[in-house]
């Protein structure tokens, strides 16, 4: 595959993963952590957004990789 194909895959697949994991994160969040004080949706909330970048981080990896050949 091309890394012109592998750039525009791992775009779309990005932004797929970003806009899902964002809605299950208020999801989440909005259950278990708001209303339980403040320390608790720290936590949650800094957990929640450091979590996405090993996703994400894969997929820039695999898109980066040199053609084959």
């Amino acid at each position: 595959m091309k890394i012109r194909t592998r750039k525009a895959i791992g775009t779309v697949a990005t932004v797929t993963f970003l806009i899902v994991y964002a809605l299950v994160a208020m999801a989440v969040g909005g259950e278990f952590a708001v209303g339980r004080g403040t320390v608790v949706e720290l936590v949650f909330y800094a957990l929640a957004g450091v979590l996405w970048l090993p996703v994400v981080m894969m997929i820039v990896r695999w898109m980066a990789k040199p053609d084959a050949g």
